[in-house]
């Protein structure tokens, strides 16, 4: 039994396929198999032999059983590798590599600042960079000795001498936009106004071209309290938190009457700004109700109208958010900059989606 246990073992174990392994079963277990031969001469044997050979023989018939079960499945799975790597195709879409441009965090800053207000009904207004001083200062019920009308804040366009149409300047803020929306549009409304101002500043916080965002919402019934809901909603969705408290402190504004300033509740610990937690506040905006002024110069019955209006500055929100240290980074055209801080094209902000990275 020992020699016919090693010669069949032997022959499985160096099977090639499974009609070689079919030949050593018929050979060892089929009806003139040898092993079954053997178990067929128990019936010659003593009562004595029987109780030695028969459990012998069943040992080695479950041990060849075993072996050649085994080799048979070693043998499928190798047919099975083989083919898999005959008939492979990869279905997935090739890798594709990351587009050498990337856009701008404040094209992309804009972009989710506009998604969140369309969510909330605002329309996006433009209007020209260079503005009629009636536009950019007395429509705005700022006096003529205001200190932003200074040439020493304000980028002034050069006049021949003898040139006395109004002076024009680069608009040192986007407010006009909002009387030129309100002159075209007329009461009710519901504007943001999103784009590039000037002022005569360089530091590392401020830059001589910047951006911002205002909002301006005029209708029947608006209150101070619709205005705290719209600047809470756009804090939560733009920092992407569930929570958020702001502080309202009261200011002045020549354009707005009440006036306040409004600050986000913060941490910075471990150097990381986190909002809506902490025992920090950081200004982030101006607001207030529309004055009536404002809207008479615009063309709007401040008797029958009122609204609210806001300004944030978006390179400023850009730098919270994104954890930028110096706002004149965006503006020195380093690609290594650039490549750190920018977006792939097809990060578009959506608010299912997903505003940022």
């Amino acid at each position: 039994m020992d020699d016919l246990k090693s010669k069949y073992l032997r022959l499985i174990a160096s099977a090639a396929d499974e009609a070689a392994i079919e030949d050593v079963r018929v050979n060892a277990l089929g009806k003139k198999g040898e092993i079954s031969l053997l178990m067929r001469s128990l019936g010659t044997m003593s009562p004595e032999e029987r109780q030695t050979a028969g459990p012998a023989l069943n040992a080695l018939k479950d041990e060849i059983n075993s072996a050649l079960a085994a080799r048979k499945a070693a043998l499928g799975d190798l047919a099975l590798d083989e083919r898999l790597r005959s008939e492979w195709l990869d279905v997935t879409l090739p890798g594709r590599n990351r587009p050498q441009g990337t856009i701008h965090p404040i094209s992309q800053v804009t972009a989710e600042v506009t998604a969140i207000f369309a969510d909330m009904g605002f329309a996006v207004a433009e209007g020209p960079q260079v503005e009629s001083d009636w536009y950019n200062f007395d429509a705005l019920n700022m006096p003529s000795h205001h200190s932003a009308r200074a040439e020493m804040d304000t980028f002034y366009m050069h006049r021949k001498e003898g040139d006395n149409r109004p002076p024009h300047v680069l608009r040192t803020h986007t407010s006009p936009v909002q009387i030129r929306s309100m002159q075209a549009q007329g009461a009710p409304i519901r504007v943001i106004c999103p784009g590039r101002v000037y002022r005569a500043d360089y530091d590392q916080t401020h830059t001589p071209m910047f951006h911002q965002v205002e909002g301006l919402a005029i209708d029947k019934g608006i209150s101070m309290a619709n205005l705290k809901w719209v600047l809470e909603e756009f804090v939560k969705a733009y920092f992407e938190v569930d929570q958020v408290d702001l502080r309202f402190r009261a200011s002045h504004f020549p354009f707005t009457e009440p006036s306040a300033e409004v600050d986000i509740r913060c941490s910075w610990e471990g150097g990381t700004l986190r909002v809506g937690t902490g025992d920090s506040w950081l200004e982030i905006l101006g607001s207030g109700m529309v004055h009536p002024k404002v809207l008479q110069n615009a063309g709007v019955d401040p008797a029958l109208w009122q609204g609210f209006a806001f300004g944030m500055g978006i390179d400023r929100i850009a730098m919270l958010k994104y954890g930028i240290p110096d706002l004149r980074a965006f503006f020195d055209s380093d690609l290594r900059w650039l490549r750190h801080y920018g977006f792939a094209a097809l990060d578009v902000p959506t608010l299912d989606g997903g505003l940022s990275r």
